[in-house]
């Protein structure tokens, strides 16, 4: 039995009800304020910096996710930390983790990894379920993608893999960047590796978070990259099945 933790201060950016795509069921979702990764194709750059986010006890977040419990309950759902990036705020993290699982919650962490050395043993015994981004196979990639080195992702991938943490892989298919064999195929095996992944999201390139950019002044350099076509995504998704992976 967990003790609870005294309230700590974060930053938020907002919080919302959603179902389908933050973990399973309906899902009470934080984003977090703060992020060090620049991804090309960032749907929320307005996350990036901690100070634009609004300051918040994590009681305050908690008495807000108690309203919802018995109709995330009925869903077989839970609450999901996201940003931004949570471990950015790993104090706050570990309060709101904990916090939703005296909820009787089931709690995901949707993180890049890229922090995942800021992640105590406390936050990740609170966490049932990590959703993993891994944006790209090769490192020159993941560098041009994001401004930031693959290597802490996967340590920490490896990390999870030991501690038996059940995982969903997410994997962003952008054409031309992320779509080559060598990209997916070098996930894909890393992945099956690991023997905790237990389901893959391939998800199409969007550029619905192009007028956040617009608005911040910054260039969207995605903006004339077209969508992958179906036929593209399940390819994608065939070369992870083809490694023993489920793959949507």
């Amino acid at each position: 039995m967990t003790t609870a933790l005294a309230p700590v201060t974060g930053s938020v950016h907002s919080w919302d009800v959603s179902t389908g795509v933050d973990g399973p069921g309906t899902r009470f979702v934080t984003f977090l304020s703060g992020c060090p990764l620049r991804c090309l194709y960032c749907q929320n750059p307005d996350t990036w910096l901690r100070d634009n986010g609004i300051r918040l006890g994590s009681d305050d977040i908690l008495a807000e996710a108690a309203k919802y419990v018995p109709f995330i309950a009925a869903s077989g759902g839970g609450a999901t930390l996201s940003g931004g990036e949570p471990l950015q705020q790993p104090q706050f993290a570990t309060a709101l983790l904990r916090g939703f699982r005296d909820l009787g919650l089931h709690t995901a962490l949707d993180t890049s990894g890229y922090l995942g050395g800021l992640a105590g043993d406390d936050l990740l015994d609170a966490t049932d379920l990590v959703l993993l981004d891994i944006k790209a196979g090769q490192a020159q990639t993941y560098r041009r993608l994001t401004s930031r080195s693959l290597e802490p992702t996967l340590r920490f991938a490896e990390r999870l893999a030991a501690l038996g943490k059940p995982v969903w892989l997410r994997y962003v298919l952008v054409p031309g960047i992320t779509d080559a064999p060598a990209e997916i195929g070098t996930v894909a095996r890393f992945a099956a590796g690991l023997g905790n992944v237990e389901r893959v999201d391939v998800l199409p390139l969007h550029t619905l978070g192009q007028a956040k950019w617009e608005a911040l002044g910054r260039r969207f350099v995605l903006a004339e990259t077209p969508g992958p076509t179906p036929e593209q995504v399940e390819d994608a998704r065939a070369e992870f099945r083809a490694c023993g992976l489920a793959a949507y």
